[in-house]
């Protein structure tokens, strides 16, 4: 009796390299929270207008929220940064603005977040917005020497539980910080191969089409006494 030949195992793939940087996204917190209070807020008087409403009120209410929604959408809840290696994706109210790192000129931070390419394009970046207030908060705490570590009333540096994680850097605001990694993503994937191409726009049509019907709506029903 034979006994079958035992077959060599398959060769293992290798796992493809994990990418350096992973995909990251970037929005704003309180735009979010503001928001979802202001769609809630439009949905509850608007939703009443429409049920109890009488005459041209229910259409009234109609034509203003197909107005409102898609605007306050599009200021608070859509706002976003897609960051991977090989492009940033920025998704602002009315157009979405994809630009490869190779074609990134620059970054600046003013009153405001703006992305600059290679041919001098200025692109506003709405879902960091600049908190003058939170930069000095950060200027206080680096003032009062918090980049070393926390201290008591007593001026005595505070145990931290742990202490590797302890920032050395200067204090920065949320926003500066996310400007400061964009930077950083700038500079380490700029002059790859695979983050070279053209930057592309695209319109938000799911934003105008309905605010501009709802404006049009509303518009003639003002008009027509």
């Amino acid at each position: 009796m034979t006994t079958p030949d035992h077959q060599p195992p398959a060769p293992e793939t290798p796992n493809p390299p994990e990418p350096q940087f992973k995909d990251r996204v970037y929005r704003s917190p309180s735009g979010i929270a503001g928001g979802a209070l202001l769609l809630a807020i439009a949905a509850w008087l608007g939703i009443d207008a429409l049920v109890t409403g009488e005459g041209r009120t229910p259409w009234l209410a109609l034509a203003t929220l197909l107005l409102l929604v898609p605007l306050v959408a599009a200021f608070t809840l859509r706002p976003a940064v897609h960051a991977n290696e090989q492009r940033m994706r920025i998704r602002n109210p009315f157009r979405v603005i994809t630009l490869p790192w190779g074609a990134v000129e620059t970054f600046r931070s003013g009153y405001s977040n703006e992305v600059l390419d290679k041919t001098g394009t200025k692109y506003q970046v709405w879902a960091v917005p600049v908190s003058l207030r939170a930069r000095n908060r950060a200027a206080r705490k680096e003032a009062r020497g918090d980049t070393t570590g926390a201290r008591g009333r007593l001026g005595q540096p505070r145990q931290s539980p742990h202490p590797a994680t302890v920032a050395t850097g200067p204090v920065r605001a949320p926003g500066d910080q996310i400007m400061d990694e964009l930077r950083e993503l700038v500079e380490a994937r700029g002059k790859d191969p695979q983050a070279q191409g053209d930057v592309s726009v695209r319109w938000a049509y799911e934003v105008v089409a309905p605010a501009a019907a709802g404006a049009v709506l509303l518009a003639i029903l003002l008009s027509v006494a």
